[in-house]
């Protein structure tokens, strides 16, 4: 079959199944907000999943013995034929389900005869299972507490047991019907899916959706900035990963997926559904290490380098700013630390110091980066004069994240630009700047990059030459005399101007509407004077 006829399908496939999956989110969490619903239908989604593959995988194991997973329960050899299927399970899969603890098997028994049976407690402690089961394993770390945000006792899910009973039965009845179609392993219509639902209820989220998801189309474009000219990436680390978006997105820009995916993420519950998605896209719970901490105050990978680097920190944060910093080789160099009330360069640091000697990383960040003094001036002079290490600067439209409307902009740093751009030997005497603010589409309150927008973009940062209105190669002699001030404005020139006014057309135009007022105040004094009253003028 041809490529795009493929393509065609699985567009096709991956929208039914968002379609289905939207309309149950949607129609059932009621009056319960889309932020606190989003965690127990993602959860449930992921349940199922996790059941799907562990049946699918038992019944590939019991072949041989010509019985399925089904039959284990009544089997007389049950208790041995559990254990064998759980170690095999605990090194493929990284977590083990019984028969009787699949997600069909309990929205069946909620269901059974069309009527609500109360299975909160068995729920409860089947999603406890799932997790107790890979302790001591080589996954415990990755399974631990990922199902900790699906309270099954909050009064969110309505007033009685009764009433939070019988709205998650019919969540798991609704998901039950729904092909995962887990077999077709070329695929991976269900990680879309999942992805589109964790964006739709971002674009719901309000504030919160910055600290979870990165829009897609600026996904797309970190991607493909980190991995121009490359088949293939050892590693890809995001130091604020969210729920791992960006991280997978950087993968599907190169043919080898043997990939090992990095990431730190300070929210619990932000942390949980990071895993989750990983899990969900298939990746094996050997290929990713993603961390819950603090990530500048306690990095968690912090002997590693990376060759890829991707992040949209949270813009502007507060940190510690400790003196106590002054002594880490991330901060140490630089002789300043960022402001304690905006840690955006605090994050550039810490990335740097993670990059690989032939790494690219790429960074969403606000405007006031480019041109903000004090340490911050300090630090960005130090980067450009002293190390070279900055490579491009992007000026994004204003309004494209969720949850605020300020204008953002990319850095693009690499630690050795001449030998990771042989192609263009001078490309390390010099920084690209792109003013790409004024490229994008509005749909609804949201600003859009477009496809063609983002076509445009990576064209111009591939090519590395002068756009009028759009792109400026600057030599770094011409960022020294800006005193390393990196406001996009005063190295692309988009001023417009104005067309020339036609003095003699106007002054003509004027005459007649002259003419014009004074033929009316002759008519407006004739009809006064046959009335007798003054005239207004």
């Amino acid at each position: 079959m041809a490529d795009d006829k493929k393509q065609d399908i699985r567009q096709a496939q991956s929208k039914q199944l968002e379609t289905q999956l939207w309309k149950i989110a949607d129609t059932l969490r009621g009056k319960m907000d889309a932020d606190d619903f989003r965690d127990y239908i993602l959860g449930f989604i992921f349940y199922k999943y996790l059941s799907e593959k562990m049946h699918s995988y038992a019944n590939t194991i019991l072949k041989a013995d010509k019985i399925t997973y089904d039959e284990v329960e009544k089997h007389k050899d049950k208790k041995e034929l559990l254990a064998a299927i759980k170690d095999e399970a605990l090194d493929k899969l990284g977590y083990f389900l019984k028969p009787s603890e699949l997600f069909s098997e309990l929205a069946r028994r909620g269901n059974a005869e069309g009527k609500s049976k109360f299975i909160l407690a068995d729920l409860s402690k089947v999603l406890t299972n799932i997790e107790q089961s890979t302790m001591g394993s080589e996954s415990e770390e990755d399974f631990g507490h990922l199902f900790e945000d699906l309270d099954l006792t909050s009064s969110k899910l309505g007033k009685t047991e009764n009433d939070k009973n019988e709205l998650i039965v019919k969540v798991l009845t609704h998901l039950n019907e729904i092909d995962f179609d887990l077999k077709n392993t070329e695929n991976d219509v269900l990680g879309d899916a999942y992805e589109y639902l964790i964006g739709k209820f971002a674009s719901g989220a309000g504030k919160k959706a910055g600290e979870f998801y990165t829009p897609q189309q600026v996904s797309s474009v970190l991607a493909q900035l980190v991995t121009i000219g490359k088949t293939k990436l050892k590693s890809v680390y995001d130091p604020t990963c969210g729920s791992g978006s960006l991280l997978l997105r950087v993968a599907k820009e190169v043919k080898d997926k043997n990939i090992l995916f990095y990431g730190q993420e300070s929210n619990p519950t932000t942390y949980n559904l990071c895993r989750m998605n990983m899990i969900m896209h298939d990746v094996h719970y050997k290929k990713f290490d993603i961390k819950n901490d603090d990530t500048l105050e306690r990095p968690q990978h912090f002997d590693q380098r990376f060759e890829a680097i991707v992040a949209n920190p949270p813009f502007s944060a507060e940190w510690s700013a400790s003196p106590l910093h002054m002594s880490n080789d991330r901060f140490a160099a630089y002789g300043k630390l960022a402001p304690k009330g905006t840690a955006d360069f605090a994050f550039v640091q810490h990335m740097i110091h993670q990059l690989a000697d032939n790494g690219t990383m790429a960074c969403v960040l606000p405007h006031g980066v480019l041109f903000r003094g004090g340490a911050e001036g300090h630090i960005r002079e130090y980067l450009i004069k002293e190390k070279n290490y900055l490579d491009a600067v992007i000026g994004l439209p204003a309004n494209i994240f969720y949850g605020t409307g300020i204008p953002t902009c990319i850095l693009v740093l690499k630690k050795n630009r001449k030998a990771v751009s042989e192609a263009l030997e001078d490309r390390a005497n010099n920084v690209l700047f792109i003013d790409a603010s004024q490229h994008f589409e509005k749909i609804k309150t949201q600003n859009v990059l477009r496809a063609e927008d983002i076509a445009k973009l990576i064209t111009a940062y591939k090519n590395r030459k002068e756009e009028d209105k759009y792109s400026h190669v600057a030599p770094l002699s011409e960022i020294a005399d800006n005193d390393y001030n990196l406001n996009i404005p005063r190295y692309v020139d988009t001023f417009e101007e104005e067309e020339a006014i036609n003095l003699k057309a106007v002054t003509k135009e004027l005459r007649t509407v002259d003419e014009a007022m004074q033929a009316t105040n002759k008519e407006i004094a004739k009809y006064c004077k046959e009335l007798g009253i003054d005239t207004p003028f």
